[in-house]
């Protein structure tokens, strides 16, 4: 069997992204209580309840034209900066033509332009604490996996491994974005909440293809 992922990939991968969220939602509004509103969590349930939406209509759209209307979807929801940059994120993934079925390169190729339409809209890059702690090495993981000839879901587990180590280290940083950035070395100690929620994701796209490849 060839490796490539369908469109019933892409609906787990989200679902379980979605349960990921669901189950650490609690915690990313606390976090986020730190520099920001509190409302990260609320906002992170909403947009995934918009995610997984797009992912289950039944007709025949391209895995990038799912993710492009995803994406946009996302972007219509209330929440703030972390809404629109996730958005931004899914909706610039379906720049990549993947047709109905994807191989590693191409999944890689399609994070890589989510990635660049991000960029485009904010200036935070690593080191900021900010979403793109655990983004960048999570896109950077994959691209080298799928360029090495690995599986789709052991590059997948590459990048989940890559964003929760991202994650993880904004809690010895300082805010330089946001709200959080006004509080100086208070923000230091404590996970940035889109990063955490970013690394929750990628957990959660990577679980959803070894359970189903185990099962």
């Amino acid at each position: 069997m060839s490796d490539v992922i369908c469109i019933d990939d892409l609906r787990r991968m989200f679902a379980e992204a979605g349960a990921q969220i669901r189950d650490h939602h609690a915690m990313l509004s606390q976090l986020d209580c730190i520099g920001g509103d509190g409302d990260h969590g609320a906002t992170m349930l909403r947009a995934m309840e918009m995610l997984e939406s797009e992912m289950n209509g039944e007709d025949d759209r391209s895995l990038n034209a799912r993710l492009k209307d995803a994406g946009w979807s996302v972007l219509g929801v209330d929440g703030g900066a972390s809404s629109a940059l996730l958005g931004t994120f899914i909706a610039g993934m379906g720049d990549v033509d993947m047709g109905r079925e994807s191989d590693c390169k191409h999944l890689a190729a399609s994070f890589s332009a989510g990635l660049r339409a991000l960029e485009k809209q904010t200036k935070a890059r690593p080191g900021d604490k900010t979403m793109m702690d655990a983004l960048v090495p999570a896109v950077e993981a994959i691209d080298a996996a799928a360029n090495s000839g690995e599986p789709i879901g052991r590059a997948l587990e590459r990048a989940a491994d890559a964003a929760r180590t991202g994650a993880e280290s904004t809690k010895g940083m300082i805010a330089r974005y946001g709200r959080a950035k006004f509080l100086g070395e208070k923000t230091r100690g404590s996970a940035d909440a889109g990063a955490t929620s970013s690394a929750l994701l990628f957990q959660g796209f990577s679980l959803a293809l070894s359970q189903h490849k185990e099962a």
